[in-house]
């Protein structure tokens, strides 16, 4: 396994040791995405809750501490009982709702806020579209994703 993996796995499964959780904590290297920690145990109804939000703040902790060593193509992706999975069924299901609706009616499609790892979900469902675009606009907490013809 990659280094910068186990050192994250590690930090996690501190993080989650001091809070008092029942979780166990397990990491994978993929050479296509990065470092995928998995939550698994009695509390992982506490990390998918809010969506998820949980599993977000531990990928945002992750890059913060330890994205500077990672490669440009590589991410952190924090899991538990398939919920990415899930969820990036759901986004390559809504691209290709907003590719039709497109489409259709001429007009661009924006997405409504979406973190950057979903935004990249959409943009590599979408990148062999030929008549269509992806685009991120705006800044910041504001930073949406649209897809518009070419």
């Amino acid at each position: 396994m990659n280094e910068i993996c186990e050192k994250a796995q590690e930090f996690v499964s501190s993080v989650v040791a001091d809070m008092k959780f029942d979780l166990e904590v397990n990491s994978e290297w993929s050479d296509d995405e990065g470092c995928t920690v998995n939550f698994a145990g009695e509390d992982v109804a506490l990390v998918l809750s809010e969506n998820g939000e949980l599993l977000d703040a531990f990928e945002t902790l992750l890059f913060q501490i330890f994205g500077r060593e990672l490669e440009r193509e590589h991410r952190f992706v924090c899991d538990a009982e398939g919920f990415r999975g899930t969820r990036k069924k759901e986004l390559a299901a809504m691209a290709k709702f907003a590719a039709k609706n497109v489409r259709e009616k001429g007009v661009p499609f924006t997405f409504g806020d979406l973190n950057s790892t979903e935004r990249r979900i959409i943009h590599l469902t979408l990148r062999n579209e030929e008549d269509l675009v992806t685009e991120s606009v705006g800044m910041g907490r504001d930073r949406r994703l649209q897809v518009s013809l070419r």
